[in-house]
């Protein structure tokens, strides 16, 4: 199956449910563009995420989506709000949605959870899932252990619902190689936060766009949450910290309000700048139409060319 047709957009392709990022507005930006725009809930609670809704409504007749946070503390009233509003798809996180998925289904929402592991995707499958996002350590924020090369194909050999691929996709070749593992469309987030539309603070975006190659770096792995951010003060302070064995109590207390510093008060610094792997591809900031159209038609080309190929 084809993305767009499961989702009726344009192009085969659905924005990351960025927490703190993904407003109503920024998510109709998107779906207007020919993807798939999510809210990000993250750790609003259901009034907030209701009116951001209605935002989104108000600034597209195009298919969006939202993106919850399993851990939220709200998320059963997050939930009720789903499905009042009737949205089309819904993308999950950060937990099991397995007790909402049937009540989501029958309201007429797409059920998507994002998944870093066959097992969890198997999980997710017999819950009731219509497609799962195979999402590979290479992405921005909470990360999984597999790499999107090696965790896509086995996500799609494990399970028989569509799998989106996401983590490390920033180009048309990356895309392409992404439709070569089997996958039927992409998830993408890193290259959208230097979209002129994303509502990041401009030092975020300068920030991605100075990063190079190996510009990032994994924190809290030995609390058993890695989360996959640019190197800066906060990073190297974090690190130091968790190598000596520090507790959980003083390593929270580093990362406390650092996502919020770095997205509405562009403190990258002592903020925590969530990015991918790709930010070193990351040149200059654009609209995300622009953005979306070199992807596809680059995945386009790429693909034609790989059809010529006599290995």
């Amino acid at each position: 199956m084809r993305l767009q047709d499961l989702l009726h957009t344009k192009y085969p392709i659905i924005q990351g449910g960025m927490a703190n990022i993904a407003t109503g507005e920024f998510a109709a930006a998107v779906s207007n563009a020919g993807a798939l725009g999510l809210i990000g809930v993250g750790g609003w609670d259901h009034n907030r995420v209701r009116d951001e809704i209605h935002r989104c409504k108000e600034l597209t007749d195009k298919p969006f989506g939202v993106n919850v946070m399993l851990m939220n503390p709200d998320v059963a009233a997050i939930a009720e709000v789903l499905c009042e509003e009737k949205i089309p798809v819904i993308t999950t996180g950060a937990g099991s949605p397995g007790k909402y998925i049937a009540k989501w289904k029958e309201n007429g929402s797409i059920v998507i959870p994002v998944v870093a592991s066959v097992a969890l995707a198997k999980m997710m499958v017999r819950a009731g899932a219509d497609a799962v996002i195979a999402e590979g350590g290479e992405s921005g924020g909470h990360v999984g252990d597999m790499t999107t090369m090696t965790l896509v194909p086995q996500v799609i050999a494990g399970v028989d619902v569509p799998v989106i691929a996401a983590g490390g996709i920033a180009s048309g070749k990356q895309m392409a190689a992404a439709y070569a593992l089997g996958a039927c469309g992409v998830q993408i987030g890193t290259c959208l936060l230097v979209s002129e539309e994303c509502p990041v603070h401009e030092n975020y975006k300068l920030a991605l766009i100075k990063a190079k190659d190996n510009g990032t770096t994994v924190t809290g792995r030995s609390q058993g949450a890695p989360v996959r951010i640019l190197k800066n003060q906060m990073a190297k302070e974090y690190l130091k910290l968790e190598a000596e064995g520090a507790d959980k109590m003083t390593l929270e207390n580093i990362t406390l309000g650092s996502l919020r510093r770095a997205v509405l008060e562009g403190d990258v610094d002592t903020g925590s700048v969530m990015a991918g792997q790709v930010c070193g591809q990351l040149t200059q900031i654009r609209p995300v139409a622009e953005i979306l159209e070199e992807l596809y038609n680059g995945a386009k080309a790429e693909l034609q060319k790989l059809a010529t190929l006599d290995i």
